[in-house]
């Protein structure tokens, strides 16, 4: 993986789970880390549903292998969350990962 490709931050989250002072459950995305990657949009689609305008976007974000992403994670990208659909590694090489997301 070429260093000078990873040239945007994008900020991993994990979906967590609290208690607050009252014992009372408190469900919330909490950072895990903040990377640099390669993000590049695959398809954009625009659509009518449900009388309102909805646009949806699948990108492909490649980080540096990390061993606590899987796709219970969500990205965040300029601003746009996306959630991951999968998490490739290729030739199993613990090298980089690929995630393919939606948002």
């Amino acid at each position: 993986m070429q260093a000078g490709r990873l040239d945007q931050r994008v900020t991993l989250e994990k979906f967590t789970t609290t208690t607050d002072g009252w014992g009372q459950p408190v469900q919330s995305w909490t950072p895990l880390a903040t990377v640099w990657a390669a993000a590049e949009p695959l398809v954009g689609r625009e659509f009518i549903a449900a009388q309102a305008a909805q646009s949806e976007v699948t990108a492909r974000i490649r980080i540096r292998w990390r061993g606590d992403v899987n796709s219970q994670v969500r990205v965040v990208h300029r601003g746009k969350t996306y959630d991951v659909q999968s998490v490739i590694d290729p030739r199993s090489e613990r090298k980089e990962l690929i995630l393919m997301c939606r948002g």
